[in-house]
C-alpha cells in the first residue's frame, strides 16, 4: 500500500517539479534577453539604435548598399570612347595618368547605384591597385599591364578580369571598334563576384568623413562651410585630357568638362556633377615602353574644392600596407570633411598647371 502511494506521489510530483524548473528557466531567459537588448537603464526598444546605417561611407548620402563592397571599374578616357556609359552613376572616380604627359585613365567606383551598362572597360594599371584596396573594392578590368597582372595573379586584391571572363561578366559591342567596345554592368559584376566567392560586406573604417551641422569643430577637422560664388577649376592635363570643373552655387555641384565639352553619360545624357573635387599631386614617370608609374603611396600636396572654396593641404597613404586608407588633411593637419555627394579625385604631376578662379 505504501509502495503504491509512493508511486502515485512520484508520478504527480516529478512532472510538477519539471514544469516549475521550466518556468524558472523561461523567466530567467526573458530577463536575460531584456537586459542585453537594451543599454544600461534603457528600455529594450533601444536596440533600434544598433540598426546598421544606410549612409554611404563614400558619399555621406543615403544608400541602400551602404554596407556592401563597391565595384571599381577601369574605364577609358580616350576621346574615341566618349561618351562613357555609367560615368554619372559613380560615387567616386579616380583619374590618373597611365602614360605620363600623354594619356589618362579612370577608375570608377560604384556602391549606391547600379548602372545597366558600364564602359568602355580598359586594362588594369598597377598604380590603381592600392587605391582600389584602400576602398575595399572589387577591381574590374580588361586584362592589364604585366606590372598589374603580376600583382593581381598573386590575389593581392579581389578582381574580375575580362580575359577569363568569369560568369560572363563582360561583353563586346560589335558596332564599336576595339579596344573601346568592352562593356559590363553592375549586375554582371555582382554575379561574377558571387561566382568567385568574394566577400560582399564592406569592412570597417572605409570611406571619408563628411560635413554636417556643427561637426567641423567637434571632430577637429576642416570643411568649407560658406557657399562660394560661381568659379572654374582647370586641371592642366595634356592635350584633349584637359579638364574644367564649373562650380554652380545653386546646386553646390562641380560640373565636369573635358577638352571643352561637357562630360556626359551615354545612358541618359546627364552631365557629370560632383560635390567635392580633390587635386592630388603625385610624381609620374615612364618605366617601360608605354607603361608608367605614379607615386600614390607616401604623401604629397593636395587641394580640395568644395562649396565653391579652395582648401590647400596634403594627401597621405601608408606604404606599409596596401589596404591603408588614402587620407586628406588641410594645412593645419586636420582631416578634411567632404561635402555630402559624389567625389572626383584627379591625380596630376606636381609641375602641371591647376587654376581656380
Amino acid at each position: 500500500m505504501k509502495s503504491r502511494r509512493r508511486q502515485i506521489f512520484l508520478a504527480v510530483s516529478v512532472p510538477l517539479m519539471a514544469l516549475g524548473l521550466l518556468a524558472v528557466f523561461l523567466y530567467a531567459r526573458g530577463r536575460f534577453a531584456v537586459v542585453n537588448r537594451g543599454a544600461a537603464g534603457a528600455p529594450a526598444t533601444s536596440s533600434v539604435a544598433a540598426t546598421p546605417t544606410t549612409t554611404s561611407p563614400f558619399t555621406g548620402l543615403p544608400c541602400p548598399n551602404a554596407k556592401s563592397r563597391p565595384l571599381a571599374v577601369m574605364l577609358s578616357e580616350d576621346d574615341a570612347a566618349r561618351p562613357l556609359s555609367g560615368i554619372t552613376k559613380a560615387d567616386l572616380v579616380v583619374e590618373m595618368p597611365v602614360v605620363t604627359g600623354l594619356v589618362n585613365r579612370l577608375m570608377v567606383v560604384y556602391q549606391c547605384e547600379s548602372p545597366a551598362e558600364i564602359g568602355s572597360v580598359r586594362s588594369a594599371r598597377h598604380d590603381f591597385i592600392p587605391i582600389a584596396a584602400a576602398l575595399d573594392s572589387i577591381y574590374a578590368h580588361w586584362g592589364g599591364s604585366h606590372f598589374a597582372l603580376e600583382q593581381l595573379n598573386q590575389h593581392v586584391i579581389d578582381n574580375i578580369d575580362a580575359l577569363p571572363n568569369p560568369a560572363d561578366a563582360f561583353f563586346r559591342k560589335k558596332n564599336i571598334r576595339e579596344p573601346h567596345n568592352g562593356f559590363t554592368s553592375s549586375e554582371r559584376l555582382l554575379r561574377a563576384s558571387r561566382t568567385l566567392g568574394y566577400r560582399t560586406e564592406l569592412r570597417d573604417n572605409v570611406g571619408y568623413p563628411h560635413a554636417s551641422a556643427g561637426s567641423a569643430q567637434a571632430a577637429g577637422t576642416t570643411t568649407a562651410e560658406a557657399v562660394g560664388q560661381p568659379g572654374d577649376l582647370t586641371i592642366g592635363y595634356p592635350n584633349s585630357f584637359e579638364v574644367r570643373f564649373h562650380y554652380d552655387p545653386q546646386s553646390k555641384q562641380y560640373l565636369r568638362f573635358r577638352d571643352g565639352r561637357a562630360e556626359r553619360d551615354k545612358l541618359d545624357a546627364s552631365q557629370v556633377a560632383v560635390a567635392t573635387v580633390v587635386v592630388m599631386r603625385a610624381v609620374s614617370y615612364q618605366i617601360e615602353g608605354e607603361y608608367n608609374t605614379v607615386k600614390i603611396e607616401g604623401e604629397g600636396q593636395a587641394a580640395f574644392y568644395l562649396n565653391g572654396q579652395e582648401i590647400r593641404g596634403r594627401w597621405q597613404k601608408d606604404r606599409a600596407t596596401r589596404e591603408s586608407p588614402l587620407k586628406f588633411f588641410d594645412s593645419q593637419g586636420r582631416e578634411v570633411l567632404f561635402q555630402p555627394g559624389k567625389i572626383w579625385i584627379a591625380v596630376i604631376e606636381p609641375d602641371r598647371p591647376v587654376t581656380w578662379r
